[in-house]
């Protein structure tokens, strides 16, 4: 876990899933129809990766090309107002 992940977490996020377009925007509106507080996040960098203990390449592969497209969402309750 990173330490951004960690931070995110004790705001109360919660980590959904990672997804590129057009699923990021149809998954983000539909949280946030449904009550949720969306949050869309770049993937770690590949110095975080390693700190986590992904140093093979092998869980990361799938975004090696096009990265910047994904993100991870998190969601929270929406807060009273």
């Amino acid at each position: 876990m990173t330490k951004r992940e960690k931070e995110l977490i004790a705001e109360g996020w919660e980590r959904r899933f990672v997804a590129g377009e057009p699923r990021l925007s149809e998954m983000a509106e539909l949280y946030n129809q449904i009550g949720f507080d969306v949050l869309m996040e770049p993937l770690p960098s590949e110095e975080e990766l390693e700190q986590q203990g992904c140093s093979d390449g092998e869980c990361r592969a799938c975004f090696e090309v096009g990265r910047e497209n994904y993100r991870i969402i998190y969601t929270r309750a929406k807060a009273d107002s």
